[in-house]
């Protein structure tokens, strides 16, 4: 279950995603360009430090993009071309926050998913009791009981796809959705009343 403040952040999400974008070849985002949030889902680190969340936006009439994103209370080291921004939360203070194909937390969470079956995180209140509305949703469709944990990452991009290869196999993180989808199990997300595509793959 991932834990959610009520905070004010600087800069917002979708605006540090926005100016983020421009600068990926595979987004064809022009610069100076706002996208939309369609979904969103997280997903929990086990050790409780790390926050794992997916965005899925869009820029005007474009495909659904697929920005995954950890959020950390300290620089990950080795991770400096994965920063997509550092951000003041107001209650838990300075975060970076990074392109997560880069982080070996999200690897390890992401793959946990896809090969056990997983789903996306419950949203607890930090500030009570209750959970809060979901605003996407994903699912693995892996059989297997365990996933080892991954400690290491080496991400590249090709085109609109990110391979992740780590201590326990490949992950392709797929970022523009709707196209071709590499063979292996997979995670798929789902936002609004029908929208679904694959977003991530472990390779066989």
């Amino acid at each position: 279950m991932a834990v959610i403040h009520e905070a004010t952040l600087t800069p917002g999400k979708l605006d540090a995603i926005s100016a983020w974008l421009p600068g990926q070849p595979w987004s064809a985002v022009p610069a100076g360009t706002t996208v939309e949030q369609v979904g969103r889902f997280r997903f929990d680190d086990p050790d409780g430090e790390v926050g794992v969340e997916t965005y899925l936006v869009r820029a005007g009439d474009g495909p659904v993009l697929h920005v995954p994103l950890t959020y950390r209370g300290a620089p990950l080291a080795g991770a400096e071309a994965f920063l997509v921004t550092e951000m003041e939360h107001s209650v838990l203070g300075h975060r970076w926050v990074y392109d997560a194909v880069g982080d070996p937390v999200y690897a390890d969470v992401l793959r946990r998913a896809i090969a056990t079956g997983g789903h996306e995180a419950e949203l607890e209140r930090a500030s009570g009791p209750g959970t809060l509305e979901k605003e996407g949703r994903a699912s693995g469709d892996g059989t297997e009981q365990t996933s080892p944990t991954v400690t290491t990452v080496d991400a590249r991009t090709d085109g609109s796809v990110t391979t992740v290869t780590t201590d326990h196999g490949t992950l392709a993180v797929l970022r523009v959705l709707g196209g071709d989808v590499p063979a292996g199990a997979t995670l798929t997300a789902g936002w609004g009343a029908d929208g679904s595509a694959v977003v991530a793959v472990l390779l066989p």
